[in-house]
Formats: structure tokens, C-alpha cells, sequence
């Protein structure tokens, strides 16, 4: 077995609405970013290649890559689980945290369990997510950008 922890975080910028977890989610800012800046789907790439020792996302996709301007983040992923199912390895569990001091994230919460466990090839209960805010503490708690947390287990895939 193996574990890996990934993080990421981006600034709000100008926009109505911001991604997170492979979800459009209505909001008074969006996220600044080279990509779609989904920062949960940012940090589960990390946690992923963390456990296979593969680097991070932006050794993988850098942000100085011309073709990867705007792209959607669940891409990303699905290039990463390709890279964990070649080294022989599956999901066992996901477990990841938003920080956001806005929008409320819990409305989106299963939406968001239901596309990621989708694109890591597990059932929807070996996904947790879950929210909370630094009570206004901090670039969060101020409204300036979200951050996520992940932490994935990788099993040796039967076959």
C-alpha cells in the first residue's frame, strides 16, 4: 500500500463562477489559474502522484505549456490515473478537504464525491470530501482564494 498527500491553493480573481471537484459552482469571483484552477482536483493529482513517487502536477503540466491554457482539471486527473494503473496500482480510498470561506461548498459535496469517484474508477463511499472554512482567518477567511487538501491510499491492483 501507499500514501500520498497532495495540496493546492489559488487566488479568486474576476468571474462568476469557480470549479471544484470536476463541479461548476455558482460564485461572485473565479479562480486565477492556468488551467480551471480546480484546486481540489489540483491536489488529488498531487496526493496520486505522491504515492507512486511521480513528482507533482506541475512537473507533470507545467503551467508554462502553452496547450494546457484553460484546461479542464479532470483531465489532468484522468492522465494521472493512467499513470497510477501503469505502475499497477488502484484507489483504495480518497479522504480531501476544501477551505473556502465562500461559496458553501456543502450543496455540492456529493456532486463532487459522485464525478471524482468516477474519474478514480472507485465507488462513491471511497470518496470523502469534505468543507470548512478558517473562520475568516487568513487568505481564506478573507475571500482571496480556496485551497484543497487530499490524501489518497493506492492498493496493488489485482491483475
Amino acid at each position: 500500500m501507499r500514501i500520498g498527500h497532495g495540496f493546492d491553493a489559488h487566488r479568486l480573481c474576476e468571474g462568476d463562477h469557480i470549479i471544484i471537484g470536476g463541479v461548476r459552482i455558482p460564485h461572485t469571483h473565479g479562480m486565477l489559474a492556468h488551467s480551471d484552477g480546480d484546486v481540489l482536483i489540483h491536489a488529488i493529482c498531487d496526493a496520486l502522484l505522491g504515492a507512486i513517487a511521480g513528482g507533482d502536477i506541475g512537473r507533470l503540466f507545467p503551467d508554462t505549456d502553452p496547450a494546457l491554457a484553460g484546461v479542464d482539471s479532470t483531465l489532468l486527473l484522468e492522465r494521472v490515473m493512467q499513470e497510477v494503473v501503469a505502475r499497477a496500482y488502484r484507489v483504495g480510498n480518497l479522504d480531501a478537504t476544501v477551505i473556502a470561506q465562500a461559496p458553501r461548498m456543502q450543496p455540492h459535496i456529493e456532486a463532487m464525491r459522485e464525478r471524482i469517484s468516477g474519474l478514480l474508477g472507485v465507488r462513491v463511499d471511497e470518496v470523502n470530501v469534505k468543507a470548512t472554512t478558517t473562520e475568516k482567518m487568513g487568505y481564506t477567511g478573507r475571500g482571496e482564494g480556496i485551497s484543497a487538501h487530499a490524501v489518497v491510499l493506492l492498493m496493488p491492483s489485482d491483475g
